[in-house]
């Protein structure tokens, strides 16, 4: 996530994107366009990092060295004037604890806080943005400047939101913001308003399976488009045992009603590839090419556009729901069968396939 002691880029096609941010030397706050799975969380640490480096190597112009003391701070997550606010959830993923985290895992501890732990927020809250506003009026520890990385703006609510706005309009002197988006529209407009914004587009197809096949990706080009050409994406994927095979066969076994092909699967990334599935089945239906799953895996089925329209909404409803406490089982078998009676509409080359439904 950030530049290393070799001073390599944790991501090849960050380079550019990088130069265009660092290029924008007098504004205080940076708004990155781009999805998670391109990379935006890891540019804008790496840009935290490039602005709190104190090697020769950084500067207004330059991109961290990795080896100077900030930046072995950085790369062990304890940089004092470095603060990354994420989701609860995010920052348990990726081990950045604010000072609110650790009070509260003292407290779980030493036996203070008896009531059950909560499960980890998806949003950014008020209390947090709060605790953030005032760790940016203090003064920097190290002199050089401080940081904060917000991502991802967009789950900020509108308390969260309005919170942030004199802060990030009037920052103390040293203060500087970078935040990431995958939706600039989610934003409030005031937000956006007080951000230079910069674009960080996904990296060309050849850069991105050159990536994943040196980390040992088979069936890169499957995966990669499985994953919307979004190669972090993709490299879950793989990691989670999500095979290039295993996505071919996807389309068949819910054509099938056999939701077992998603066990095991967290139940938004089943969603998520449902909701995929449905997607390409109806670009087929008006006569265009799928964009997630191969050709080949999809021809056979021609499914009913009011049918996939209402599965589809079925999927959205989950998917908006998809912490709740749900029969995971029970859900997933309800929505594969929803999927393959959206795919029936007389199609008969389906091997397995009992019956034919009604069009």
């Amino acid at each position: 996530m950030v530049v290393g002691h070799d001073g390599k880029l944790p991501l090849p096609w960050l380079q550019a994107t990088l130069d265009a941010a660092m290029a924008q030397a007098r504004a205080h706050a940076l708004l990155l366009r781009g999805s998670a799975d391109v990379g935006a969380l890891e540019a804008a640490v790496v840009l935290a990092q490039s602005w709190l480096c104190e090697g020769g190597q950084g500067g207004a112009m330059r991109i961290a060295c990795g080896r100077c003391e900030a930046c072995h701070l950085v790369q062990a997550k304890s940089h004092p004037d470095l603060l990354l606010l994420l989701t609860e959830e995010m920052r348990q993923q990726h081990g950045w604890l604010m000072a609110l985290d650790k009070a509260a895992n003292a407290a779980s501890s030493s036996g203070d806080d008896d009531k059950p732990r909560k499960k980890a927020s998806r949003q950014i809250r008020i209390d947090e943005v709060r605790w953030c506003n005032e760790w940016a009026s203090k003064t920097s520890s190290r002199g050089r400047a401080k940081v904060v990385v917000l991502h991802p703006a967009d789950v900020l609510n509108v308390q969260a939101s309005n919170a942030l706005l004199k802060t990030l309009e009037e920052p103390s002197p040293g203060v500087r913001f970078v935040l990431t988006t995958a939706d600039a529209d989610a934003l409030l407009p005031t937000v956006r308003s007080r951000c230079q914004m910069l674009s960080m587009p996904a990296p060309d197809a050849a850069t991105a399976l050159a990536w994943l096949r040196e980390r040992g990706v088979e069936g890169g080009a499957v995966l990669l488009a499985a994953a919307g050409e979004r190669p972090l994406l993709a490299l879950s994927l793989h990691a989670a045992g999500v095979s290039a095979q295993v996505w071919a066969e996807l389309p068949l076994a819910v054509a099938r009603g056999d939701a077992k092909v998603l066990s095991g699967w967290p139940l938004p990334r089943a969603i998520d590839a449902l909701l995929r599935l449905c997607h390409d089945l109806a670009r087929q239906a008006v006569g265009g090419a799928p964009r997630f799953f191969p050709a080949a895996a999809i021809q056979i089925f021609s499914a009913d556009a009011h049918a996939l329209d209402a599965w589809r909404q079925s999927l959205l409803r989950a998917s908006r729901h998809d912490g709740h406490a749900w029969n995971e089982g029970l859900l997933l078998e309800s929505l594969c069968a929803q999927g393959a009676m959206a795919m029936d509409s007389g199609n008969t080359a389906v091997p397995g396939r009992r019956a034919t439904l009604p069009a």
